[in-house]
């Protein structure tokens, strides 16, 4: 089966269920407290984050949202992510717990850096 190709954002967030949607606008205001100037990007048909370079991805799948800040943040933040399920570059944030705002504004300003870091050296 052939899934949809997104163009926009607000597009992929208007297929959700309504109950998803909010789960995933609220992540999106969160991201954007972070990073207002970035640019709301479709990457590998997912949400993303976009100033230099791709911040972040998040995504809604059956049982949790995904959110994708790349291996750097999850390495950074290992311990604070022990109690989610989580992989070399993304982290599952179930639907039936409150998604840890705090903790995802840190790994968005941590990703940033690295991006902003990144950019310098090439100067």
């Amino acid at each position: 089966m052939q899934s949809k190709k997104y163009l926009t954002v607000d597009e992929y967030l208007s297929d959700q269920p309504e109950n998803i949607k909010a789960i995933l606008e609220g992540l999106r205001k969160t991201i954007k407290q972070v990073v207002p100037k970035a640019e709301e990007v479709i990457s590998y048909n997912m949400p993303a984050f976009k100033q230099g370079a791709v911040l972040v991805y998040y995504a809604a799948n059956k049982e949790h949202t995904g959110f994708y800040p790349t291996p750097g943040p999850l390495k950074a933040f290992a311990e604070e992510l022990s109690s989610y399920q989580s992989s070399k570059g993304a982290v599952q944030f179930p639907y039936d717990r409150k998604i840890p705002t705090a903790l995802v504004k840190k790994m968005v300003q941590y990703r940033l850096q690295q991006v902003d870091a990144k950019a310098v050296k090439k100067k």
